[in-house]
C-alpha cells in the first residue's frame, strides 16, 4: 500500500509593484499614450490599476432603488489598466522614472532611479 503524502500549499503572497495608490503615473502604451493622472485603486494580484481619467468607459446602470445610480443611465468610469503600462513620475523633477528599492533605516524604500531620491 502506498503512502500518500500531501504538501501543504505556500501561501501566495500579493506581488510588488511599482506602483502605489496616490502616485502620479504617465501612461506608456495604449489608446491613452501620454497622458498624466493619479492612482486611485492598485490591484496587486492582477497586477492591475485604476488611473484617474485614463481609460473611461462607458457604463449603462439599470435603475435600482437602493443603489448610488436610483434613475439608471450611463455613466464614465475609469477602467483598470495593467502597471506595466504605466510609468511614476518623480515629483522632484517632473518626469517619468524607473523605480528601484533600497534598505534605508531598517526598512524598505523606493527610490527614483534617474534623482535617487526617495519617494
Amino acid at each position: 500500500m502506498k503512502k500518500v503524502i500531501f504538501q501543504q500549499k505556500r501561501r501566495q503572497s500579493s506581488p510588488k509593484l511599482h506602483v502605489k495608490t496616490g502616485d502620479q503615473v504617465k501612461v506608456l502604451s495604449g489608446d491613452d499614450r501620454g497622458k498624466v493622472g493619479r492612482v486611485i485603486r492598485v490591484f496587486p494580484k492582477k497586477g492591475l490599476a485604476i488611473v484617474e481619467g485614463v481609460a473611461i468607459i462607458k457604463k449603462r446602470i439599470r435603475p435600482k432603488t437602493n443603489s448610488r445610480f436610483p434613475q439608471g443611465g450611463v455613466i464614465e468610469m475609469e477602467r483598470p489598466i495593467p502597471v506595466c503600462k504605466l510609468q511614476v513620475i518623480d515629483p522632484s523633477i517632473n518626469k517619468p522614472t524607473r523605480i528601484g528599492r533600497r534598505w534605508e533605516n531598517g526598512q524598505w524604500v523606493r527610490y527614483s532611479k534617474k534623482s535617487g531620491k526617495t519617494l
